[in-house]
């Protein structure tokens, strides 16, 4: 996810947050998130909404076609600001984003790690583990392989990225001595 995608989507994404936490929606609001994001994932959305030739009238009768029968007056007008301001590519980010908010107030936190290496499933209950008591929190770890790290594994929760990887610190050694 592009930085700069992240900050323009985040204030979205809190407000929808809050709203949803104080009207006891969670659960609604994630679903109607989840669905708008895997609407604006599909190429054939991505290319009407950045077709020049579709105006933003046209395009939002078009996505209250489609998404009507699944979200309710709030999610139908949160498609119509989007789709005003020009925010609708934002979506899929605006999803994660929340997910991440409903998650820590739930008392847990999403961590995926990229290894050069394979993670057995014992070595991931460890990291589990010593990552709990970092965060204070419930771990949910997701994995996969990058053989590109040379060696050892970053480990990205939110916005917090360990790089324990040869690739990151053979960066940092480049920078420190300028090359």
């Amino acid at each position: 996810m592009a930085v700069e995608q992240t900050t323009i989507a985040r204030p979205y994404a809190q407000a929808l947050f809050a709203h949803a936490r104080d009207h006891e929606r969670l659960g609604e609001w994630s679903e109607s998130l989840g669905f708008l994001a895997a609407i604006m994932r599909e190429p054939e959305m991505t290319a009407l909404t950045t077709n020049p030739k579709v105006g933003k009238d046209m395009l939002s009768t078009i996505l209250r076609e489609v998404a009507s029968d699944y979200l309710d007056q709030e999610g139908l007008n949160l498609l119509q600001l989007l789709v005003d301001n020009g925010r609708l590519s934002l979506l899929p980010t605006i999803a994660q984003l929340f997910e991440q908010l409903k998650r820590e107030a739930e008392g847990s936190v999403d961590v995926h790690l990229t290894s050069a290496y394979v993670i057995q499933p014992a070595e991931e209950r460890m990291l589990a583990e010593a990552l709990k008591v970092r965060f204070g929190k419930e771990v949910r770890i997701t994995s996969e392989k990058d053989p590109d790290l040379i060696g050892g594994m970053c480990i990205r929760a939110g916005d917090l990225v360990i790089d324990g990887s040869i690739r990151g610190r053979l960066r940092q050694l480049a920078n420190e001595f300028r090359i």
